[in-house]
């Protein structure tokens, strides 16, 4: 299954959920891949990836322009790989933007490899350009981490409309996997209101567990681990480890 993280807000926490929920899949003895598809390459540098060292996916995709389709896959820790991403990412915009099925390449690259994985996992940009674009159109599924504040509930339709289009012109397959509610603290009544309009208005396709807020997840990035390795027995250890536990569920 190809899951691509997806919010066009940024500080929701795209990258921290993709990096815990694919280290919790992991862990649970599912192959994962993680792509880094932002520019700003958090994932990759989170889980100590330099650009500086490495062939990214940014290679891959100017690769791809001349139909040379490879991705290059580094690993991190058993059961765990990694494509990682670097600055120049953000210039395959203006690479892709005069080229014949520009929304597919990513499709294309993941395609050899794609039954080497019971999960590939897509991080991406805060942003709807072509490559967000693309990792829509790679993916079975979206999950839509959502920031327990009011103004990233007004993105949602947006956002929504975005996929319903993506069904229509590239990937039929397409579908809301769940929102995933970040940042979440249950002793503020914003944090509960919040949760209650998702549910009201999105039903079961909110996750049963919220993120809550907790400062191991705000360390763990400048470590180079995964939450798990960095404290196991936090409260962000445990909702991770829920929410892959329910996202097999999904399934």
């Amino acid at each position: 299954m190809i899951i691509s993280f997806v919010n066009h807000k940024g500080g929701v926490g795209k990258t921290t959920t993709t990096i815990n929920v694919g280290a919790a899949l992991a862990s649970m003895g599912k192959k994962v891949l993680l792509i880094d598809a932002d520019p700003q390459a958090n994932l990759s540098q989170s889980l100590g990836f330099y650009s500086d060292d490495l062939k990214t996916i940014n290679d891959s995709i100017i690769g791809a322009i001349d139909d040379v389709f490879n991705l290059t896959i580094y690993n991190k820790k058993k059961n765990l790989d990694v494509v990682p991403s670097c600055l120049d990412l953000s210039a395959a915009e203006l690479n892709l933007s005069h080229e014949t099925g520009r929304e597919y390449f990513l499709r294309e690259l993941i395609a050899p490899i794609k039954n080497d994985y019971d999960y590939i996992l897509i991080d991406c940009a805060p942003s709807l350009g072509i490559i967000t674009v693309n990792a829509l159109t790679a993916a079975d599924k979206v999950i839509i981490p959502v920031q327990c504040q009011v103004l990233a509930l007004r993105g949602m339709k947006t956002l929504l409309s975005i996929v319903l289009k993506m069904q229509k012109k590239t990937n039929k397959e397409l579908s809301v996997m769940g929102f995933l509610l970040t940042m979440f603290d249950g002793r503020t009544a914003l944090s509960k209101q919040i949760a209650e309009s998702m549910k009201q208005t999105h039903g079961d396709l909110v996750f049963n567990t919220p993120i809550h807020s907790n400062v191991r997840l705000a360390e763990v990035p400048s470590t180079e681990k995964d939450i798990f390795e960095y404290d196991s027995n936090s409260s962000g250890a445990i909702d991770y480890m829920n929410v892959a536990k329910e996202i097999i569920k999904r399934k």
